[in-house]
């Protein structure tokens, strides 16, 4: 299946996108690496009447490292985040496991952010590090925490005149460890659970995708032994897990209580 006709243009800035969003609302969408878009419009889950493309823009193309956070600007590819020297400890750990290197090499980092799948890693470890997501509009910007952004399945807290023009990741800070494991059928399929761990002395932030609408993160004391099995059990049992046709929900509870241990470990490794 192909997607029906639309107008296509390409938005050099900012500020150019999110002029062309005012004024078409709805029937507009943002087009950066395409890589879940693409797949939806030929699906036609999505039928816009518009494609802005704003793969080419180069101030939407940055990554910006100042000493508190690394700002990602919603051209920039995952591939390009990857290999950056400033990049976060816990994405560095995430993003082997992001479907394969083709699909990074175009996917964007906001564009996996604004697709909000729950069992997307970039999300998940967006949520987990306490990141900020920046919207712009022709009128105004705000800004808006992972925690209440992602509002459903597949679903945020973006309006549809709004571009994400960019995402913050705190920058790591002195004791702290970073985890992440999931698991899938096969490598680069759609994680049945994903944990991403952040740990340091006073408590440990565990946040759970694949196992709900959305990611979830939960703050623990800093446990260990049955204590922490105790809690993870009370964490996987706190979510509204279901099953589906392939995967039960017992499964995905009890990868989730495994997965987790296997983050913690890895966080509180030395450095």
């Amino acid at each position: 299946m192909k997607p029906p006709a639309f107008d296509y243009v390409r938005a050099d800035s900012a500020e150019a996108a999110a002029e062309l969003l005012e004024r078409f609302g709805e029937g507009a969408r943002i087009l950066a690496g395409g890589q879940s878009l693409m797949a939806i419009l030929n699906m036609r889950l999505a039928q816009p009447s518009l494609l802005i493309d704003i793969s080419r823009s180069t101030s939407l193309g940055a990554i910006e490292h100042g000493p508190k956070v690394v700002r990602v600007g919603a051209a920039v590819t995952q591939a390009q985040l990857q290999a950056h020297p400033h990049v976060p400890p816990l994405l560095k750990l995430a993003f082997p496991h992001i479907s394969h290197v083709q699909i990074r090499n175009r996917g964007t980092v906001c564009g996996s952010v604004a697709h909000a799948d729950p069992s997307a890693e970039l999300p998940l470890c967006l949520l987990a590090l306490k990141g900020t997501v920046h919207l712009r509009s022709a009128r105004a910007r705000r800004d808006v925490a992972a925690a209440e952004f992602f509002t459903g399945l597949l679903s945020t807290a973006r309006k549809n005149n709004e571009l994400i023009e960019a995402i913050s990741f705190p920058r790591p800070q002195a004791g702290q460890g970073f985890g992440f494991a999931e698991h899938s059928r096969r490598h680069g399929d759609f994680a049945l659970c994903a944990v991403a761990v952040v740990v340091d002395a006073k408590e440990l932030r565990v946040a759970v995708g694949g196992l709900g609408d959305r990611p979830h993160a939960a703050v623990l004391p800093p446990l260990e032994g049955q204590s922490l099995d105790q809690a993870l059990n009370e964490l996987a049992w706190s979510l509204d897990v279901r099953d589906d046709p392939h995967t039960p929900a017992s499964t995905r509870r009890h990868l989730l209580r495994r997965l987790a241990l296997q983050a913690i470990q890895q966080a509180r490794r030395p450095a």
